[in-house]
């Protein structure tokens, strides 16, 4: 399957994915390398995903889009109002690639963000802290994510067992290691997606129920 992953990060969703031909977009050159360090195989592309979405979306038979989500985030609403940060127009892009490939796109996709501080404009999938707009159904999913009460004492090598990503050189990339590895989407739930939207069912999946879908109020 030729899979488009955009917004790559260091391919946390891409981990567990097997039988695919991927090209990965990564604006961050320094994150991008580590991505193409753990997947060598991949066609690891750093540059403007939302341009390359546009451009190339008719050549993939499965696109996953993770747009950056801090203006769009309910922590981005509590922050404004306690004077931390200054107001900003959300970042409307998300919701361009979503009706670009609901319209156009002939395949299968998934573009994943965190719960907004305002009710969606396209009405999403939900699990957990995350809208999902996909044209398939997902079901629910666990997440391995840390469980530590006080985050302070979550340290890169908590982060890096939590999503399987063991580097041992991390002194050759530069950038925010906790952040580039909080920002990592679990490798468990990427993978349960991409089994959603090829009709694999595990058999750990058969007692899940499926995921909600959100409805305005």
């Amino acid at each position: 399957m030729k899979v488009l992953n955009l917004y790559s990060g260091i391919g946390g969703n891409r981990k567990l994915w097997e039988d695919v031909e991927v090209t990965a977009v990564e604006l961050n050159p320094e994150i991008a390398k580590i991505y193409q360090d753990f997947f060598p195989d991949d066609n690891v592309i750093v540059g403007d995903a939302h341009e390359y979405l546009l451009e190339h979306f008719k050549e993939y038979e499965f696109i996953w889009a993770s747009p950056p989500c801090p203006t769009h985030s309910r922590l981005r609403l509590l922050s404004v109002n306690r004077g931390l940060i200054k107001l900003e127009y959300p970042d409307m892009k998300l919701y361009q690639e979503i009706i670009i490939l609901q319209n156009f796109f002939k395949g299968k996709y998934v573009i994943e963000n965190v719960i907004g501080y305002y009710d969606p404009l396209i009405m999403p999938q939900q699990s957990g802290r995350h809208y999902f707009w996909a044209n398939f159904r997902i079901g629910n999913m666990e997440t391995n994510h840390l469980s530590i009460k006080n985050r302070k004492e979550i340290t890169l090598q908590d982060r890096m067992k939590d999503h399987g990503f063991i580097i041992s050189n991390w002194h050759n990339y530069k950038g925010d290691k906790h952040k580039i590895l909080k920002n990592c989407v679990d490798p468990s739930q990427g993978e349960h997606i991409f089994n959603c939207a090829r009709n694999i069912i595990k058999s750990q999946d058969i007692t899940q129920g499926e995921i909600s879908f959100v409805e305005r109020t």
